[in-house]
């Protein structure tokens, strides 16, 4: 599978500080790429350098197996869409006439508008001047403005920001659809990873502007512990009696942390506990949410 985005030691300095830093982002053809991090950590100054709207301070972009540069950037983002920031209107048009705008400096069939409207829903409210529009419905038309060509490559920048919780439903629906239906890779930044989660195939985690994680989101399922925790009323020598028989654990707070055994295995270290009369209090699985290790990512406990 090749990649439809590929950076090479990316950097960004502003201020004679560096903001992005050594990147190597790989996005596959076909994938929804989740590109994470806590605000401030480099995202949008990332998509922009790769949309050629900002010049790295170092490093190489390619797009489409192409050198992002001046001479081709226009010619590579004919078959890109984005949506960078807050999308861009006339508040006194309505939202079919925006497009058509768009649509006539783009020099695409007119057809275009009607299609990207029904994709994003918003042929009900075609007609409706933008300034009477939603914020879901707003992000929805800059959306439909980023779709106008059917590009390969969707880029957008945080979305979901400032919707409630049933627009950030539906543009999550609308996002994901968009590889099954039209062949498209999908580029969405977020500093949710529980939206990410629910709709990409591939994540990037980006902290303080160095990328420390990058692969297929199973992959970062799979880096989520499973333990179990069990609280006796003698913890120590509960340790003591199952580490005597191999059972390997470790304390943390009022618990004894134990591997994810078998339900046999986990039945007989219990029988062990009783006949050495340590009573049992609670017995429980733990995993390690995503949220957590996003956190430990992005502070830096973690490098994977």
């Amino acid at each position: 599978m090749r990649n439809m985005i590929e950076t090479e030691d990316l950097c960004k300095a502003y201020g004679g500080k560096l903001r992005v830093k050594d990147l190597r982002l790989a996005v596959p053809e076909g994938a929804i790429y989740g590109f994470l991090g806590p605000n401030g950590a480099g995202k949008s100054t990332t998509l922009k350098m790769v949309l050629g709207l900002a010049r790295p301070t170092k490093g190489t972009v390619t797009v489409f197996g192409k050198r992002m540069e001046p001479k081709n950037r226009l010619a590579i983002l004919q078959s890109v869409g984005s949506l960078i920031e807050s999308p861009s209107y006339y508040g006194h048009l309505t939202g079919e006439e925006n497009l058509h705008i768009l649509q006539t400096l783009r020099r695409l069939p007119k057809q275009a508008v009607d299609e990207a409207l029904q994709i994003v829903r918003l042929t009900g409210q075609k007609d409706k001047k933008v300034s009477q529009y939603s914020l879901g419905m707003k992000q929805r038309l800059g959306l439909a403005a980023a779709l106008l060509s059917r590009p390969r490559l969707l880029v957008l920048d945080e979305p979901t920001n400032g919707l409630d919780p049933a627009g950030i439903q539906e543009m999550r629906e609308l996002i994901s659809d968009l590889p099954r239906r039209f062949g498209m890779t999908v580029v969405v930044s977020s500093h949710l990873l529980s939206e990410i989660d629910q709709m990409a195939t591939h994540v990037g985690v980006i902290a303080d502007g160095a990328l420390v994680y990058q692969d297929r989101i199973e992959r970062l399922h799979e880096r989520s512990e499973h333990r179990l925790a069990l609280r006796t009323l003698q913890n120590t020598q509960a340790q003591s009696v199952l580490s005597g028989h191999g059972v390997p654990c470790e304390t943390l707070d009022d618990y004894l942390l134990l591997p994810p055994f078998a339900d046999e295995k986990t039945a007989w270290c219990m029988r062990l506990l009783l006949e050495n009369h340590i009573g049992i209090v609670r017995l429980e699985d733990r995993q390690k949410n995503l949220e957590d290790l996003f956190l430990e990512l992005t502070e830096g406990a973690a490098s994977l």
